[in-house]
């Protein structure tokens, strides 16, 4: 027996919570949840939010909460929670016939209207699989009817939406906060419409049957025809949501090969879908949601969280969010200060987290902080910055944090050791700079420094991978000097995988000896009291590699890997390696080709029909500088014309002049200089790509360039 009501799935879950670990993932009924009334006959829709991964992690998901905060706003609409369950309750799940369910009221997902996923990476994209068979919808969008929910995603992930293609009806490409409501307006309309043609059909039958009982022949109004169409199909629905700017709806687009293997092309297959989707942007910050769900269990961030400003400038040549977030929005200091003393009568956190790519980069970030210990400091409120850079951080903004709760750890990601391999990534970052900050931190008593590093990078040797030792060591012994055995250093180092939108989008991942030849030389060197080395293995990091660079053709190998039995892929007791492999061999294709192929510049990329708002010839210069180790500036110094301006020149009008990183238009503005091209500090000529985008991989020499005192300055 499927259980198939909210009191059905109750008495389920009280005959098998007890035996679960952290029954508390399935309960619901936390502080500030929103409960709404299903029979209320004013709410039009209903959606399930759904987290792929477990409570822990979705439950401090903020991308989440936002819309679960804004779509609950509107009497007319409902949101849920769902998240993906622990094997031991999904095995409960499958043997006692309970479907994957809302939270909030416990109604089973297969009830709502929309089931949105948030896809932040692709190691969740298995758990996606996993949860719509609990739901009992089909995993295919094709299998689909009218009877099932519309099932989308939005997300980093999904500005390579191919890999994914087949599970989903429509993908939100960038910010969703208004977007979310054009979607559920579109599903609103295409329910109308079904509802008004079977009305029509039963008045056809009715006056079908007044006809037979009277023997009679009376005309049928010609808006009642038999021959009127069928209530619309759901395609009829995706057609409007390909029209929706921002939506991609994978059933309107055709992709066809080369000889080769890579694509040929990427055709819309119906008018209503644009031949390149634009992603979304909200011109000013929705309000910042305040009353936070209160979990009953630990999650990995249990703390209110207030995202001050979204976007980054500093142009990082790896980092993808760094690129499809741009342009910078600021959140006012006020609207903030106010967020924090509502989330603190509301919500009861000790701390509360400043977010953003770059929190040291917010333009009022010391004003803010004092300001907050100014009004919460007295109830030992701790104000985490989770993401610091240290050529943006000064010891003012160190002793106004010291001021809050002591915390024991500050985190740092210089991503490279050495200054050369810091401008081919484009994060220039002086090491003597670095230790002097260190040096301020463990001063003011902070134990611990953490550190962050990739390896793989482009042009990177194994003397740059010692670096990371070597600099590491210097940091423990400037913490020795000043603390004693009680300091220490925590390094991190993760594999770079070079992923859509980036300059690194035609880099191909490192090989595997390459990759084990780094990671043998760190285990090496970074031993010893006071160190503490932590590494990505370089399996899970393939998987990640071709699932974000893969194309349509991986969702037949998601789909077997997942029936083989890979799940929970960023839990490392789950990872499944050999499901993966045994997936490739049955479909005949190549992990190696998609995740360590070097993409020639003219190559069909497979997300080429995804628009961050970011010019190709734009990716393309920095990509060239990569290897001529050009450093480009802060782009809130110096405009390089990414694209963002010119695809979004109107929204810019609208905000305030300081609302957004990007130059104000009009006349008499005052704004940074603009270039059409970036110009680097540093080049070198001689190591100029090829149209297959093929280089000279010897290190290069950096020399200055030719640039004006402003930017060298």
């Amino acid at each position: 027996m499927v259980h198939k009501t909210p009191r059905q799935i109750t008495r389920a879950l009280d005959r098998v919570l007890h035996k679960v670990e952290k029954p508390a993932r399935y309960t619901g009924g936390e502080l500030n949840t929103v409960i709404k009334d299903w029979a209320d006959p004013g709410i039009n829709t209903k959606v399930a939010l759904a987290f792929p991964d477990i409570y822990e992690l979705g439950g401090s998901n903020l991308g989440l909460m936002v819309l679960y905060d804004l779509i609950n706003r509107r009497p007319d609409l409902l949101a849920e929670r769902v998240y993906c369950p622990w094997p031991d309750f999904e095995a409960y799940m499958r043997r006692d016939d309970i479907p994957l369910y809302g939270l909030e009221t416990r109604h089973p997902v297969r009830d709502f209207d929309i089931l949105g996923f948030s896809l932040p990476y692709e190691q969740l994209y298995t758990n996606v699989l996993t949860m719509l068979d609990l739901a009992g919808i089909p995993l295919r969008a094709a299998d689909r009817t009218a009877d099932d929910p519309l099932v989308i995603a939005g997300g980093s992930a999904c500005y390579n939406p191919e890999p994914m293609n087949a599970f989903f009806d429509a993908m939100i490409i960038g910010e969703g906060e208004e977007v979310i409501f054009e979607v559920i307006a579109a599903v609103e309309e295409w329910r109308r419409e079904i509802e008004r043609l079977e009305i029509e059909r039963l008045e056809i039958k009715r006056l079908e049957i007044e006809r037979l009982e009277i023997d009679a022949n009376p005309p049928i109004p010609q808006s009642l025809n038999p021959s009127i169409p069928q209530s619309p199909s759901r395609l009829t629905l995706l057609a409007r949501l390909a029209a929706i700017p921002g939506v991609y709806v994978p059933a309107c687009y055709e992709v066809s090969y080369a000889a080769d293997g890579t694509i040929a092309a990427v055709t819309p297959t119906h008018p209503a879908a644009p031949a390149e989707v634009l992603k979304r942007v909200v011109t000013v910050l929705p309000p910042p949601v305040t009353k936070f769900i209160v979990p009953y269990i630990n999650v990995v961030h249990n703390r209110a969280a207030i995202e001050i400003m979204r976007g980054c400038t500093r142009g990082c040549r790896f980092c993808q969010a760094g690129m499809i977030f741009r342009p910078v929005r600021e959140r006012p200091v006020e609207e903030v200060l106010q967020a924090v003393d509502e989330m603190i009568e509301q919500c009861g956190f000790e701390e509360v987290s400043f977010l953003s790519l770059s929190s040291s980069d917010y333009t009022e970030v010391e004003e803010l902080v004092r300001r907050t210990m100014e009004r919460h400091g007295a109830k030992r409120l701790s104000v985490g910055l989770p993401s610091l850079r240290i050529e943006s951080f000064s010891v003012d903004l160190m002793e106004l944090l010291e001021k809050g709760r002591r915390r024991s750890g500050f985190t740092f990601a210089p991503e490279a050791a050495t200054d050369r391999l810091r401008d081919v990534i484009n994060k220039p970052i002086a090491s003597a700079e670095l230790l002097a900050t260190a040096e301020e931190v463990y001063k003011r008593g902070w134990t611990t420094i953490k550190m962050y590093f990739m390896i793989g990078h482009p042009t990177q040797t194994l003397e740059d991978v010692k670096a990371i030792a070597d600099l590491s060591k210097q940091v423990l012994a400037v913490g020795r000097r000043v603390l004693g055995k009680k300091a220490n250093v925590r390094i991190g180092v993760s594999t770079l995988v070079p992923k859509p939108h980036t300059p690194f989008q035609w880099v191909p991942m490192a090989d595997e000896s390459v990759i084990d030849a780094q990671i043998e030389l760190l285990q090496r060197e970074l031993r010893g009291p006071g160190i503490h080395f932590s590494w990505n293995y370089p399996a899970e990091t393939l998987v990640e590699a071709f699932l974000t660079r893969g194309d349509r053709r991986l969702a037949d190998v998601i789909e077997l890997a997942w029936r083989k039995g890979a799940k929970l892929e960023g839990w490392g007791e789950y990872f499944n390696f050999a499901a993966w492999q045994a997936a490739f061999d049955e479909l005949g294709l190549d992990m190696d080709w998609y995740a360590r192929r070097q993409r020639p510049l003219d190559e069909v990329l497979p997300w080429e029909h995804i628009s961050a708002g970011l010019k190709k010839q734009f990716l393309m210069d920095e990509y060239i500088h990569t290897y001529q180790g050009g450093v480009v500036d802060d782009c809130r110094e110096h405009c390089f014309s990414c694209g963002i301006l010119g695809y979004f020149k109107e929204q810019r009008r609208d905000a305030p002049d300081q609302g957004w990183g990007c130059p104000p238009l009009g006349r008499d503005k005052e704004r940074q200089p603009v270039s059409i091209t970036p110009i680097p500090l540093y080049f070198n000529d001689d190591m100029s790509p090829d149209l297959t985008g093929q280089f000279d991989h010897r290190v290069p020499q950096r020399r200055e360039g030719t640039v004006s005192k402003r930017v060298r300055e």
